[in-house]
């Protein structure tokens, strides 16, 4: 009983990995075609709930001159546009590369649940897409950035205060 029981756990681990590794296939032909025919970077996202793909989406940065068209932000707006939610809790994302801060952020502000990546940040740094600089921002003093940031008019905004009275809000 125990052999059986040893041999169906095995499977469905075998077939959950066969199962991502499709998903993440996808995600690597999608970055390959955007290279092929010069659509934009070699990134390419697939999203996926219950095991169906819901969403899919290549790095459109340079022909839709949008610096956040990733392919993981262009999977994550369209699958939740075909879901009709902001909120992708039992959806997970697999991508070509490991995401970058931005789609990083996107990821869990849309509750995905798991992330699987074929190359590193490593790698994409070593082909001349280096996200370490966003990292080291974010560690610094406001006032140490290299973007100047500055607060303006707190006092006059009342924005914050009616959302907190705000009895018909949506949490997210």
């Amino acid at each position: 009983m125990e052999e059986h029981g040893m041999f169906v756990e095995t499977t469905v681990k075998e077939n959950e990995r066969n199962e991502h590794e499709t998903y993440i296939r996808m995600a690597i032909d999608l970055a390959e075609e955007n290279v092929k025919h010069g659509l934009g970077g070699p990134f390419g996202a697939v999203i996926c709930k219950d095991g169906k793909i819901i969403a899919k989406g290549s790095n459109k940065v340079v022909p839709t001159c949008d610096p956040t068209a990733h392919a993981e932000m262009t999977a994550i707006r369209q699958a939740c546009q075909q879901l009709k939610t902001h909120n992708l809790e039992g959806c997970v994302i697999y991508t070509s590369c490991e995401p970058c801060p931005m789609c990083l952020g996107a990821i869990y502000w849309a509750h995905l649940e798991h992330i699987y990546f074929s190359h590193s940040k490593s790698d994409a740094k070593d082909i001349g897409f280096d996200d370490h600089f966003i990292y080291e921002e974010l560690a610094r003093e406001l006032h140490e950035r290299r973007v100047g940031i500055t607060q303006l008019l707190k006092d006059e905004s009342k924005a914050f205060s009616m959302w907190t009275e705000c009895q018909n809000k949506t949490h997210y």
